[in-house]
């Protein structure tokens, strides 16, 4: 059983381990230590250790902008991810557009926001993890584990 102490001793490694960066958006992230350690439990389920990890939350120019420059891509995206990962340490730059987290919530008809932007959190992870959504098998998996993981936060 965790003490307090170990759970708070964890919390602050966490803090460390994952961070959560507001680029040019003006957007308040809530529960980010609740967010930190359900990430940190669904990259272990993986079979990964966390390294370090990124999120970084940005407008849609901002990240059109990465997307033309790294990926030659020029169209609007939800996220993009940066795979720093060395054998089973899980490490990688996430970066998330607020404003299509925010546009697809409403097209998906999502009550909440805040749950569309977990669900873009666990799929940058399982992008970091190897899974793939480039075909209709790998987007059914993709949303299956999404959803797997989404259960456990709630």
């Amino acid at each position: 059983m965790a003490t307090a102490k170990h759970t708070q001793d964890l919390s602050l490694s966490l803090t460390n381990l994952i961070a959560f960066n507001i680029v040019d958006k003006d957007y308040k992230l809530t529960a980010k230590k609740r967010i930190r350690l359900w990430l940190q439990e669904s990259i272990e389920k993986e079979g990964y250790r966390l390294g370090f990890l990124s999120f970084n939350l940005c407008s849609d120019e901002f990240l059109l902008k990465m997307n033309k420059k790294h990926l030659k891509h020029d169209y609007l995206t939800d996220i993009i991810t940066f795979n720093l990962v060395e054998g089973k340490e899980l490490s990688g730059d996430v970066y998330i557009s607020i404003d299509r987290v925010k546009e697809n919530a409403k097209l998906n008809k999502v009550k909440h926001m805040r749950e569309e932007l977990l669900r873009v959190f666990i799929h940058g992870v399982l992008h970091l993890c190897g899974y793939n959504d480039k075909t209709t098998k790998q987007v059914k998996a993709m949303r299956a584990k999404e959803d797997y993981y989404l259960s456990l936060y709630a």
